[in-house]
């Protein structure tokens, strides 16, 4: 009799390059403020913590550009708040998953979701800070190309229409990377290349509906820096907590393992 051959497990299938995403109606950036708000009424006093930490980095990062006036200087400070921002939000992203959970959200379970996180946040922040570098080198080599004369208001026109292209340009690139690919991280154990990959999918696929969101982001972080920066202190985790359900809702990543 010929010996059977041991059966071999089947290879898993390979996973594509961008996680599914549902298709979203108008009704889901109202439904995922409504959502985050309740997160911060469930955990207002880490919330403010968070929040607290927003303020100080934000005052300090735009005294210091204001006072000193130095480019460079000015560059070196958003570089290191866009490679501190990622973790405060990661912290942020951590409370909404706990209470998700049915957990009761801790400082330390943030701090070690933070540091797990660490490396694919780094990467992140890396392309944000390229971003910003090319975008206010854009904005230099539009000045020196585009100059104006005093009294030449047509020119003036020109210039500020020009400039506000290329700003929208750079704006909507960060604006669909950034989406869902913190959140992602935060919670699957994903690279970061294929979290921002699956995050400009999901805007593409959803044009309408994430233009209104980048809308109502907006508006309400110009009303917390017209408030002295304080309502950033509320602003930011709220908008943070809106942007993790956001992720839930629009991503599928059930094919990468769940970070414990």
């Amino acid at each position: 009799m010929t010996p059977s051959l041991p059966e071999t497990a089947p290879e898993p299938a390979p996973r594509p390059f961008a996680v599914p995403c549902r298709t979203l109606g108008f009704d889901a950036p109202w439904r995922w403020l409504r959502l985050g708000w309740q997160d911060f009424r469930r955990a207002p006093g880490l919330s403010l913590l968070f929040g607290a930490v927003i303020v100080v980095v934000s005052v300090v990062v735009s005294a210091l550009a204001w006072w000193l006036g130095r480019f460079a200087l000015m560059a070196t400070l958003l570089s290191g708040f866009v490679f501190v921002a990622p973790m405060l939000a990661v912290g942020l992203y951590c409370v909404s998953r706990s209470l998700e959970r049915g957990e009761v959200p801790a400082v330390r379970c943030s701090f070690a979701l933070a540091r797990r996180v660490a490396g694919q946040a780094g990467v992140y922040a890396l392309a944000q800070g390229v971003v910003i570098l090319l975008w206010s080198r854009a904005g230099m080599m539009l000045s020196a190309l585009w100059p104006v004369h005093q009294g030449d208001t047509p020119a003036l026109v020109e210039y500020l229409l020009l400039g506000s292209g290329v700003g929208a340009v750079f704006a909507t690139v960060t604006f669909a990377i950034s989406a869902f690919s913190l959140p992602m991280v935060a919670d699957r154990d994903v690279d970061m290349v294929t979290a921002c990959v699956s995050s400009v999918n999901a805007v593409l696929r959803n044009k309408p509906v994430m233009v209104l969101w980048g809308g109502v982001l907006v508006a309400i972080t110009v009303l917390g820096f017209a408030t002295a920066f304080l309502g950033l202190a509320v602003a930011m985790p709220w908008l943070a907590y809106a942007t993790w359900h956001g992720y839930r809702e629009t991503l599928d990543p059930e094919g990468w393992p769940t970070l414990t």
